[in-house]
């Protein structure tokens, strides 16, 4: 089974919550095999982490982040291909008075460079890439 997800921070950091999003829950369980972590989601998850007090809920979401995400989960790199994409779609976006937020661009063009569907709760911050396809898990599938 190959990838077909790339997932938006809010997506995985969902499980952690005290009462976690149900849909989400039943999709990252039946689709976990084939999602995937941008490296940008990656620092903005582990910045959260390192700017917590110690604390029993900071060991737990370390635990899961390190032990379940690092150890389950791919996490792809913002590389050439992407960088490209990004260039260009950036040049359109800029051209027309629509400037991305930069770390959102670069998790679009991740998702683009992998041929991946964005999985997000925000998908009004990525609807103006082009070519990019987007899925709300907290919706209903």
């Amino acid at each position: 089974m190959g990838l077909k997800y790339l997932l938006d921070a809010n997506i995985i950091s969902e499980p952690m919550k005290p009462r976690p999003n149900t849909n989400v829950q039943d999709s990252l369980r039946h689709k976990w095999m084939e999602t995937a972590v941008p490296a940008i989601v990656w620092h903005e998850l582990l910045y959260g982490l390192h700017r917590l007090s110690d604390s029993r809920r900071k060991r737990a979401i370390a635990d899961y982040l390190y032990t379940v995400v690092q150890n389950e989960l791919e996490i792809l790199p913002y590389d050439k291909l992407a960088a490209e994409w990004l260039a260009e779609e950036r040049a359109r976006l800029t051209q027309i008075g629509r400037p991305p937020p930069y770390a959102d661009a670069q998790i679009a063009a991740i998702a683009i460079a992998n041929d991946l569907t964005l999985v997000t709760r925000n998908t009004n911050d990525f609807l103006q890439f082009d070519g990019l396809t987007i899925e709300n898990w907290f919706d209903k599938n």
